[in-house]
């Protein structure tokens, strides 16, 4: 069985874009994912990225053009310019990792949801009453918002530096720990299909 390391930010939109796929994809192959929210305007400052307020105008430009195509040919609703954007990523992030240790809800479905909470709904992904209903949605006990704030917080940090000594720079990146294969973004996500059909 392969495992699959998936970090991403949780105010990314190719992260969002990425939908079910990576689960889809996982389920075919027998593969298991560990989600590894993190920091990604961090992970820029670690490894050479620019956040999106310091950019060139020219590439947030072709970047809003290319979030409209996807969103368009993925059949995604999604705001070019969210509500909440960026936002504090902490407070979801330690959601979907006490999630994940406490177990027994849609794992894969709470991470899609909280990005879709950003990028096409207008919520507030760091307000506590928003990620108790979306916990409560798909599964898990609301009050992992506050109970998992220690292991959420050790964790969060821990999936920063494993990150950068991964070679992870971005968001979503999946890395294939069997093969130390690693896909950058969810227009790869066909490349990790091939390469899980291959092990």
């Amino acid at each position: 069985m392969a495992n699959i390391d998936y970090y991403l930010g949780t105010i990314s939109p190719w992260a969002y874009l990425a939908g079910d796929r990576l689960e889809r994809i996982a389920e075919r192959h027998g593969a298991k994912i560990t989600y590894k929210p993190l920091d990604i305007l961090q992970l820029f400052d670690r490894t050479g990225g620019v956040r999106p307020a310091n950019r060139h105008a020219s590439r947030m430009e072709y970047r809003a053009q290319e979030l409209s195509r996807w969103s368009d040919h993925l059949g995604m609703a999604l705001n070019i310019k969210p509500a909440f954007w960026p936002v504090n990523m902490a407070p979801s992030s330690y959601a979907i990792i006490a999630a994940q240790k406490t177990g027994g809800g849609d794992l894969g479905g709470l991470v899609q949801a909280i990005l879709r909470a950003v990028w096409a709904e207008d919520r507030d992904i760091s307000d506590d009453a928003v990620l108790r209903d979306i916990l409560g949605r798909h599964g898990f006990d609301p009050a992992l918002v506050d109970k998992g704030l220690f292991v959420g917080a050790e964790t969060y940090g821990r999936n920063l530096e494993q990150a950068v000594e991964a070679g992870v720079f971005g968001s979503p990146f999946y890395v294939v720990q069997e093969s130390g294969q690693k896909f950058w973004g969810q227009d790869r996500l066909d490349f990790l299909d091939r390469h899980l059909a291959a092990l």
